[in-house]
């Protein structure tokens, strides 16, 4: 109705199809009737877009609906002979929004309700106007909605490249067409990877080829033409440069900060910054993009950079996430955005363009506010956060809630057992509890009873669909973002104390040199004594006065634990250190007041132990009773190239390190002291998680390859953290099914289908990691703000040919000392990659050097506010420094 018709949606550009759903999604457009032909052609394009027009549709103020115009009688056209599926589609669009315009004159109205058909194939407007359909391009539509003009930002500036590419000088080199991509890739011509473009330096890229090309695993991209419009995550085919032509990583750290965006000559003399003479052990396969199999291209959140132009309709936008190029949009609204959050879309990327071309998609608030900052790194890590939907929140169940007699079926009743958890303070989703007594026989039992969360969610339903899709829950400071509803996280499965409680309980009997000698799995019911902190439960074991049940339990298993800890590490286990950071929040404006590395206790300890026998032995349980589905968790080996870094630090301070195997590694860290530095085997061991791998869930009948290098285990598994992690709800119907308390269903046996669900849950886990530290930097630097210069001990982690990288013990804060700033003369630098050192005019710093320098919030750039480090000690040459905005340690 009004300025707002029904209308059909078709678009022969998939970029251009993502930005008209930009603009659809906006509250102004309403009352909209989107054909089942479109519908299925948009389905066939993109099932990203896909999704989010349905999502409109189901939304109720919208006011949009879907027309089965396919199975309509009066609407149903067959394909004539010679017409291509495409003219027969365009003939059935035109025939179904004729036939609306006649239904509708039937219905007596004082208002003359117009159907407007928009559509951006010109030849089926021009149709549709000989037709007498009044018909617009959605551009012409969207440009006559003059009380809403910023609606026209939102438009794809999708251009003819062949006509710009007359009027602009061209940058890149064309891209290969698909059809000749894949056939160079079958001959071996091309090798076919995914994209990673450089935090650090802009100039350079690194392709992980796909398949099995173990030597070729990774290709060094350098420079601008050879990294031809690939943006992070892309999929691309990849031609191998000549021997003669292959470089080094480069160690210099370079950030595009060129005002000027089609700066050319600028970038070559970058380019040669890069090309510096290096041992010919460290030249790596080196090659050039030729051609983009599939973008990966997602919308990015940012902020405008300030236009040197007043009244320029044309602008950079800067990505917040430094491996994205920058984008040039085109807005009326510049006023408006400075300062601000915005999210953009990429539409294309012309030859002759220094930086591709987007457009504006929605503002998300002022730059620096709290709830803006959290809504963006949220989206820059792709973290589910939206509210459960009423589809999910029906599947829940009715409360009040109490435990059944269908419930008790297969369940064992523990509730008699003096069961208690032990976690952080303020834990409200408490997954785990334990208990430990003595048996007739002089043996132990141990008990860990974990939260029965699949008993709640059943396979295949929304709850347990939206469950799978988050994978996994995700703290930041302030906020978690549940996997699972609150009344299931907080409430049912939480194992509070006092409370009945559904529980999967792994029991052994052990004896006192904690050695199993049986191990059961039971669903059962329990009844968790005291919900104690780390704090609490230490507290218990070293007094002197306690001697409760919880407390003599508590001792039991803090004794198991050491035993069972001691054979780990002589197994060859790794204890790695990682400072992570505790903030006290103001509990009014929940600013941080006080920043700390966080201290771990013996208790922590004694819950790890006993969280890793549950998950070695449920992953021998599920394996044994399902060699083809069981779903395990590995951590390969690093290559030894990985370990370069560490052996030439420790070298560097006359320590050897040994690294062909887990337990000569470990060993050697050990050994690895020195008395008149303490603090040096916590840098090996920080350095050393470095030089690490990650740890991936996998299907056993997909690989074979099962060993845990971390943990020095053959097999493992996660199935102690079902309100966290949707792993373990897998591993739990598994376990259920093998010990007859569950029945199983077809995904549960379908390895195709639990790889892939193991792939999402690799990316939701690696994610959340990263979200979880940029929460954890964004506090960083409030706290910061507010202290002016902080001088600190810090301590050489790393060294660059152009900066250092230190640590600072005091706040497990790490960032980069830089010794270039513009416009000032560089000092003498001369790196040495052999020691590691860099040599500073006549000042040599080295790896684990210790130092001095002043911390500050550098807030001169809005949208990548850092701290900024300066050395203060050793004092060098007076030059300026800068920091980087990522310093957090991993």
């Amino acid at each position: 109705r009004d300025e707002h018709g029904p209308e059909s949606f078709r678009s022969s550009i998939h970029q251009m199809q993502k930005s008209l759903i930009d603009i659809l999604e906006d509250p102004v457009i309403k009352n909209v009737i989107v054909l089942q032909t479109v519908l299925q052609e948009v389905r066939n394009r993109s099932a990203p877009v896909y999704k989010r027009i349905r999502d409109v549709i189901q939304n109720p103020e919208k006011h949009f609906y879907s027309f089965t115009n396919e199975h309509h009688r009066e609407t149903y056209i067959q394909q004539e002979q010679g017409e291509s599926s495409n003219d027969r589609n365009d003939r059935a669009i035109r025939v179904a929004v004729k036939w609306y315009s006649e239904h509708l004159k039937k219905i007596e109205d004082e208002e003359k309700i117009q159907v407007i058909f928009l559509t951006n194939d010109r030849t089926n407007k021009e149709k549709a106007l000989e037709e007498g359909i009044t018909a617009y391009t959605c551009e012409e539509y969207i440009k006559s909605l003059i009380a809403n003009p910023d609606l026209v930002d939102r438009l794809a500036c999708v251009s003819d490249e062949g006509k710009e590419i007359e009027s602009g000088k061209i940058i890149f080199p064309e891209h290969i067409p698909l059809s000749k991509l894949q056939q160079g890739i079958k001959s071996g011509v091309y090798l076919q990877g995914t994209y990673r473009a450089s935090r650090d330096n802009y100039l350079e890229a690194t392709v992980w080829v796909h398949g099995d090309a173990e030597e070729n695993k990774e290709i060094i991209i350098q420079g601008l033409k050879h990294l031809n419009r690939a943006v992070h995550e892309d999929i691309v085919a990849v031609e191998l440069l000549a021997k003669d032509e292959w470089v080094a990583l480069s160690s210099v750290i370079l950030q595009d900060d060129g005002q000027n965006e089609d700066d050319i000559e600028n970038e070559e003399e970058k380019e040669n910054i890069l090309k510096t003479s290096v041992n010919k052990d460290m030249l790596r396969p080196t090659g050039k993009v030729v051609g983009i199999i599939k973008r990966n291209w997602r919308p990015f959140c940012g902020m405008l950079s300030k236009s040197q132009i007043k009244e320029a309709r044309r602008h950079l936008f800067t990505p917040a996430d430094r491996r994205i190029p920058r984008i040039r949009i085109e807005t009326r609204q510049a006023d408006t955005l400075e300062g601000q959050r915005i999210i953009v879309a990429i539409d294309g990327w012309p030859r002759n363009s220094r930086y591709p071309n987007g457009h504006f998609v929605k503002n998300l608030g002022s730059a620096g506010d709290k709830e803006t900052e959290t809504e963006v790194l949220l989206l820059e890590h792709d973290v589910p956060h939206q509210p459960f939907s009423q589809g999910v929140l029906s599947f829940l169940p009715k409360m009040p809630w109490s435990i059944t007699e269908q419930d008790m079926k297969y369940r064992e009743d523990l509730r008699h057992l003096c069961v208690c958890s032990v976690d952080p303070p303020g834990c409200t989703d408490i997954d785990d509890a334990l208990h430990c007594r003595e048996v007739e026989n002089g043996n132990i039992e141990v008990g860990v009873h974990i939260a029965d969360v699949s008993h709640f969610i059943r396979p295949g339903n929304a709850l347990d669909e939206e469950s799978a899709k988050r994978g996994t829950t995700v703290y930041l400071c302030e906020k978690r973002i549940d996997m699972v509803p609150e009344l299931l996280s907080s409430n049912l499965c939480s194992l509070r104390s006092n409370v009945d409680r559904l529980a999967f309980s792994c029991i052994w009997e052990v004896n006192h040199k904690a050695e199993i000698l049986k191990t059961r799995f039971t669903k059962s019911i329990i009844n968790s004594k005291a919900s104690l902190t780390y704090a609490e439960a230490q507290m218990r074991i070293d007094s002197t006065t306690m001697n409760d049940d919880i407390t003599t339990s508590l001792r039991g298993l803090n004794k198991l634990a050491k035993i069972l800890k001691k054979k780990r590490i002589d197994n060859g286990a790794l204890t790695l250190s990682s400072p992570e950071v505790r903030f006290h929040m103001d509990s009014e404006t929940h600013d941080p007041i006080d920043l700390q590395t966080k201290e771990l206790k013996e208790t922590n300890s004694m819950v790890e132990e006993f969280m890793l026998l549950a998950n070695v032995s449920v992953a021998q349980k599920i394996y044994e009773e399902f060699p083809e589905f069981a779903l395990l968790r590995k951590h390969p080996a690093p290559p030894p190239s990985n370990y370069d870094i560490l052996v030439k630090a420790a070298k560097s301070k006359n320590l050897e390190i040994k690294t062909d195997s887990a337990k000569a590694l470990a060993e050697s860290l050990d050994k690895a002291e020195s008395p008149e530095f303490p603090y040096l085997n916590t840098l090996l061991r920080i350095l050393t998680t470095r030089c690490m791998m990650q740890a991936v869930y996998f299907c056993s009948g997909m690989d074979n390859d099962f060993h845990h290098y971390g943990l020095a285990s053959p097999i493992y598994t996660h199935f102690t953290s079902p309100i966290r992690r949707y792993a373990d709800i897998i591993v739990h119907r598994l376990l259920a099914v093998a010990i007859g308390a569950d029945s199983t269903y077809p995904e549960l046996t379908d390895k195709h289908k639990l790889a892939d669900m193991c792939k999402n849950l690799n990316y939701r886990h690696k994610m959340a990691q990263y979200a979880q530290r940029a929460s954890v930097a964004f506090h960083t630097q409030l706290f910061f703000k507010s202290k002016g210069i902080v001088n600190e001990d810090a301590y050489i982690l790393f060294v660059r040919k152009n900066a250092v990288v230190v640590l600072i013990p005091k706040y497990g804060l790490e960032g980069t000392v830089f010794f270039e700033e513009k416009g000032k003369p560089t000092p003498r630098l001369d790196y040495n990659n052999e020691v590691p050192s860099l040599t500073v005019e006549d000042t040599t710093l080295h790896v684990f050097d210790k130092v001095k320098v002043n911390i500050m919030l550098d807030a001169s750039n809005i949208q990548h506010q850092k701290i900024r480090m300066v050395l203060v000690e050793p004092k060098v040459r007076d030059i300026s420094t800068d920091g980087k905005d990522d310093d957090l340690l991993k």
